[in-house]
């Protein structure tokens, strides 16, 4: 009982670590930048060793997706939110438009991602993870289309894989302008969601 409750309080211990770093990493990341932020400045910040750092990432760049993760979590709540209140589908778009009117294209985080994609060309590890977080949002957006049409009484009238893809695309492109110019107004991406999940009704 000993023996597991100490290894119990160690892996607490170390999740907790773990939490720290990245909440840490990410304010740096986002303020910094990721080229001026090293792993020894988050491990001060946090108040930790360089090798409690390595302890829990491989590095920098497992790191910095481990941010970016919690970044895209948040995110994805905010669009499912919108897309789960007990409304119909009209009030669940504007629910939806109303979120990315002030969650959508924030400088920091979409500075952030744009340097770190970049990254990707030197990085076969940040290629391919990057590859696959993106295929797991569409898969996550298609599933989100698919609730939201059944329940709006539209069947399978809608391709909830093109849309996803559609919806992703075109989210990261005015994210990317939005963050630039604020003053971009994100209803073409609502009147966008509206034609591809009723246009076909």
């Amino acid at each position: 009982m000993t023996v597991d409750g100490a290894r119990t309080t160690r892996a607490e211990r170390q999740a907790q670590t773990r939490q720290s770093l990245i909440v840490v990493a990410r304010e740096m990341f986002l303020s910094d930048g990721y080229a001026a932020t090293s792993l020894d400045k988050v491990a001060v910040r946090a108040g930790f060793s360089k090798g409690a750092v390595y302890s829990n990432f491989s590095g920098k760049e497992e790191l910095c997706m481990a941010v970016l993760d919690s970044i895209h979590e948040e995110q994805i709540a905010g669009v499912v939110d919108a897309f789960t209140r007990d409304t119909d589908l009209d009030g669940r778009i504007e629910a939806f438009a109303m979120w990315a009117r002030e969650g959508l294209g924030q400088p920091r985080w979409t500075a952030l991602e744009v340097e770190f994609g970049a990254i990707a060309r030197q990085s076969p590890y940040v290629a391919t993870e990057l590859v696959k977080r993106h295929r797991e949002i569409r898969a996550a957006i298609a599933q989100l289309v698919r609730q939201v049409t059944t329940e709006a009484g539209l069947g399978d009238v809608v391709d909830a894989d093109q849309a996803a893809t559609t919806l992703l695309s075109l989210g990261i492109g005015l994210g990317t302008l939005r963050s630039l110019d604020h003053t971009i107004d994100v209803g073409v991406f609502a009147d966008t969601m509206r034609a591809l999940l009723k246009g076909s009704v």
